[in-house]
């Protein structure tokens, strides 16, 4: 059957137009008034109707021209000017003033420098020298006893601590603020000067072989929390990482890609992204945004036992007994290799008296075995440590060490005969050399000067770079308050006992040195920009965190606090006269500052006697040391005093307060090995 859509075209039937029988000119009449009709309307509102489509097309052309002027231009000068009147209003918030009476220039010298410091921060430079702002010698110390085992890793994250420990412990610690806790406008509480506990967790060692279990199995050894305060991780012997929620310390995700222990994790800046570094010999990057694995760098020839990393998308690791020093560019998938290992030189600088003047015989050079901690300062700068106690300053831009500090913690007593040989009368010959203590722990303030350093001989130490980068220089060590000292036991190794320390600084209950091995360190800005000092965390053990070659049975497990105020503007523009200045005075002035005694042996060392025999060997050994350094200072303060006159006196005693008794120049001073 055939249709109209199946039929041929030449079978198709069309339809005809009807032949229109008006006349021809009625058929044209009504066309020609409609038009002329249309034609009065058009003409009539062509005025109106001429102004709106003018004004339709001006709003086109103004607002596409807007948008690609916001585009390109506009967009950047309106976000220019937001981000100068935010910058504007936290400073003065900052200051607590109002806009009226705050004098626009100093605000605009202000804004001027956070600006520095912004696009500082963002190009990776240094810019921050707050070392000699801070008196790290009026330290205030919080200790706070743990139970368990060694603790192994310390993390700061606003006003929160959290710890690890080799008992699968994971805890989170409310820091002490400095203002009372207030409620609806009235005290609720009293003013907390310890940390306070909050959270807490265990793993359990006999769930080992359930896959599902989410929380550690072994021993933990690091802890790293998230910059916006989400995410904390750690990391241990069982081979895991766990996510936790750091507000509940709830585990989120068990990440067992690692194939041996996880010894060292780092957040980057401003980010989500995680650094792990493994004894498998590879670093592996992790994003926690999704909770997913990302990549693995290899490279290393031995296990890699410390990373860290600033804001850019790289990390710089340390390869133990490859003793060398990583630089990964994970953009680019490159990295750079930096070689250490060596004893290092004496330094060549010209006119170097260190051991000619001070009396200090010249030391030994300790090879170095194993580059063990690493501390970013900025994108081109970084601190190693390692086992034969010296810290190294790299630069990206040189393959080997700009400079070297040796024997930053000193070294330790040689064991004693008994315990280096079995045989019933040991020979003398068997004594072995006194070792350098290793650097256990490392932690700068990231884009500043500054940083910090830890081992087991009783203190914190503190560090900075010189302005032209190229030199290490110490500063001081927490809560000790003579700088003679701490400059003799870094060069001389002498090492100041329990008992020396306590008859040489403030008597308060809870200034004392530090009885065991400092594992790790953690150090955060008090306010902006450190406008209130900063705070150190110390994880303090009785064992090594990676091992158990040795253990401190005196020691305690705990975590310590160190508050460390700014120096006063008087101190700082010499409005005031310091602690060591008055010392020195007095000390021109015919005062003994040793106490009574004319040996210069402090009155609680001299009357230890009985308990001499009650310590270690170790220990005995360490108190005939602070008893020699105690003799050796009280002759330098009096060769001040005899024989000199008033000018000189005065120069000799400014001498002594920079740690050079003999007189000498700053600049001649030991201060290292340089390369």
């Amino acid at each position: 059957m055939s249709s109209f859509f199946t039929a041929p075209a030449s079978q198709r039937k069309r339809k005809r137009s009807q032949p229109d029988d008006r006349p021809a000119a009625k058929r044209n009449a009504a066309p020609v008034q409609k038009r002329a009709e249309a034609r009065d309307e058009s003409i009539s509102g062509s005025d109106s109707d001429g102004e709106a489509r003018q004004n339709d097309a001006v709003d086109l052309d103004d607002s596409s021209s807007d948008s690609e002027a916001e585009d390109v231009a506009s967009k950047r000068i309106r976000l220019a000017e937001q981000y100068l009147a935010n910058t504007q209003r936290e400073v003065l918030v900052e200051e607590g003033f109002d806009a009226v009476d705050v004098d626009q220039e100093n605000l605009r010298a202000r804004m001027g420098e956070r600006l520095k410091e912004d696009s500082a921060e963002g190009k990776g430079k240094l810019y921050r020298w707050i070392a000699n702002d801070l008196d790290w010698s009026k330290a205030e110390q919080r200790t706070e006893k743990m139970g368990g085992l060694s603790v192994t890793g310390v993390a700061i994250q606003g006003r929160n601590a959290y710890t690890v420990g080799k008992d699968m412990t994971l805890s989170k610690w409310e820091l002490p603020t400095r203002e009372t806790p207030v409620q609806d406008g009235k005290q609720v509480g009293r003013l907390r000067t310890k940390p306070k506990r909050v959270a807490y967790t265990r793993g359990a060692r006999a769930k080992k072989n359930e896959r599902d279990y989410v929380h550690h199995v072994g021993a933990i050894l690091c802890v790293a929390a998230s910059q916006d305060g989400k995410f904390v991780a750690t990391g241990g012997l069982d081979k895991r990482i766990v996510i936790w929620d750091a507000a509940t310390l709830k585990p989120l995700k068990v990440f067992t890609q690692h194939r041996d222990s996880v010894s060292s994790l780092a957040f980057r800046r401003g980010t989500n992204q995680l650094f792990s570094a493994s004894r498998d010999r590879t670093v592996k990057i992790w994003s926690l945004d999704e909770l997913a694995y990302v990549e693995t760098l290899f490279g290393h020839q031995d296990e890699v036992v410390d990373v860290d990393a600033l804001g850019a998308e790289k990390c710089v690791t340390v390869g133990a007994r490859d003793r060398t020093a990583r630089q990964w560019k994970v953009v680019e998938e490159s990295q750079l290799v930096f070689r250490g290992g060596g004893a290092g030189s004496k330094s060549k600088t010209k006119g170097d008296r260190s051991t000619q003047n001070t009396g200090v015989p010249e030391q030994k050079a300790y090879n170095e075995g194993s580059m063990d901690r690493v501390a970013c300062i900025d994108d081109e700068t970084f601190i190693t440590g390692s086992d034969n106690g010296s810290l190294s300053l790299w630069n990206v831009h040189k393959k080997k060490a700009v400079f070297t500090y040796p024997l930053a913690h000193g070294l330790d007593p040689p064991l004693p005969l008994e315990a280096v040989s079995a045989e019933a009368h040991p020979k003398v010959t068997a004594l072995g050399d006194p070792q350098p203590r290793w650097i256990t722990a490392l932690r700068a303030i990231p884009f500043s000067d500054t940083f910090i350093t830890g081992s087991w001989d009783g203190v914190v130490r503190t560090w900075r770079i010189s302005e032209d980068k190229r030199r290490i220089e110490p500063v001081g060590a927490l809560g000790v308050e003579e700088p003679n000292l701490l400059h003799i036991d870094s060069v001389s190794s002498e090492t100041l006992s329990e008992d020396f320390a306590a008859a040489n600084r403030p008597e308060e209950e809870d200034r004392k040195l530090i009885v065991g091995v400092i594992n790790d360190l953690a150090i955060i800005d008090r306010g902006e920009r450190a406008k209130e000092g900063v705070l150190v965390a110390a994880a303090v053990g009785k064992q090594h965190r990676l091992g158990r070659w040795s253990e401190m049975s005196e020691a305690k497990n705990c975590l310590v606090l160190f508050e460390v105020p700014r120096r006063g503007a008087g101190l700082v523009n010499g409005g005031a006269q310091s602690e060591p200045t008055k010392k020195v005075d007095q000390v021109i002035d015919g005062g003994q500052e040793l106490g009574k005694g004319q040996t210069g042996v402090p009155a609680s060392a001299a009357n230890s006697e009985v308990e001499f025999d009650e310590r270690s060997p170790a220990s005995q050994q360490v108190v005939k040391e602070m008893r020699e350094a105690a003799e050796t200072g009280q002759s330098r303060k009096d060769h001040v005093v005899v024989g000199a006159s008033p000018s000189k006196a005065t120069a000799l005693s400014s001498d002594l307060v920079n740690g050079n008794a003999d007189g000498e120049e700053e600049d001649e001073e030991f201060a290292g090995f340089d390369d």
